[in-house]
Parts: structure tokens; C-alpha cells; sequence
């Protein structure tokens, strides 16, 4: 199994001085290898997959764009991540599924978000301040949660119905204010 192979390989690294290793980038105190490993490997697929901020002109289209590119490029990351989690890797790693997120993404991952928000806030079409963030979240929660179960990209009636049915009724709740019309 390559679990048995990654502990091998393991003891072989730990001899290499972490100065000299193009791995110790990704040690931070008390990581395991499997970490590491995991960790390297979905960072490189991140960084040979970007996804774009879209502008094209309405949160909407921004949204439909936004999403739709998540679901293409992160298919694999969340088969990856998934084949992890059900192999024992992120058990050994000691991180949940939201932590080996936020270690790979880090900060990119709320500034393309709020980058489409602030956007579609200066044309006037949302009030940043009214919407909770719970609800910016959650256009990409759904589609999170939707890579994660079914291993591949959205359809495109998937993401108009989070988009259409779900996301812009709730905003446009926030945005009119309670009791308005």
C-alpha cells in the first residue's frame, strides 16, 4: 500500500538537513510527513489549477462564473482530498478536512470571495453590511459540499439553482430589509 510506502520514505527524508529540503517549506512544528505529503500534493494541484475571479458585470454572472470554475478546477483536489480521508492519511495527519482547506488556500481563498462581493457591492446591487456572512458562504459551502459527495464538477443546473434559488432570494431579503416590499 503507499501509506507503507510514504513511511520509507519518510525515514529517508528525516536524514536530509530541512534546510536543504524543498519539502521543509511545508513542515511547520509538529507536522507528520503524511501532512507534508498530503499538503504537497494538494498545493501542487492548486497551483496547476487557478481559478480566475470572474467580472463580468452582475454578482449573478460573477457567482455562475465563480462557481462553476471552483467545480471544474477543484474536482480532483476534492478527490484527492476525499481518497485521503477515507484512506486514513488526513487521520494520520492529524488535520480535518477545514484545516488541510485553509493551510492550502489560506487567505486567496476569502479575498477571491470577497473581491466578487465588494464588486457587486460598489455597482449597488448588494449592502455588504445587511447580508450575513453565513449567506456569502454559503454559493460555496453548497459547492464544496457537492464536490465532496460526488467527486466531480457541478452541472450547470446545479449551480443555477444555488445561484438562483437559493443564494440571490436571501440576499435580496437582506438587501430590501426586513418588511420592505
Amino acid at each position: 500500500m503507499w501509506i507503507a510506502s510514504i513511511t520509507i520514505v519518510e525515514s529517508r527524508i528525516a536524514a536530509i538537513p530541512p534546510t536543504t529540503s524543498a519539502i521543509s517549506a511545508f513542515f511547520t512544528c509538529g507536522d507528520s510527513f503524511a501532512s507534508v505529503v498530503l499538503l504537497a500534493a494538494l498545493e501542487h494541484y492548486r497551483n496547476s489549477h487557478p481559478v480566475d475571479v470572474p467580472d463580468t458585470g452582475t454578482l449573478r454572472g460573477d457567482l455562475l462564473a465563480a462557481l462553476t470554475g471552483m467545480g471544474e478546477a477543484r474536482a480532483a483536489f476534492f478527490a484527492i482530498a476525499a481518497a485521503a480521508a477515507f484512506s486514513g492519511l488526513l487521520a494520520d495527519t492529524g488535520l480535518t478536512p477545514a484545516q488541510v482547506r485553509d493551510r492550502i488556500m489560506g487567505d486567496q481563498r476569502l479575498s477571491r470571495v470577497r473581491t466578487i462581493y465588494q464588486r457587486a457591492h460598489d455597482r449597488g446591487e448588494i449592502d455588504l453590511e445587511r447580508i450575513p456572512s453565513a449567506v456569502l458562504a454559503m454559493p460555496f459551502d453548497l459547492v464544496r459540499h457537492d464536490l465532496l459527495m460526488d467527486l466531480e464538477p457541478l452541472k450547470p443546473t446545479r449551480i443555477r439553482s444555488i445561484v438562483d434559488e437559493l443564494f440571490l432570494p436571501l440576499v435580496h431579503n437582506h438587501h430590501n430589509g426586513p418588511g420592505s416590499a
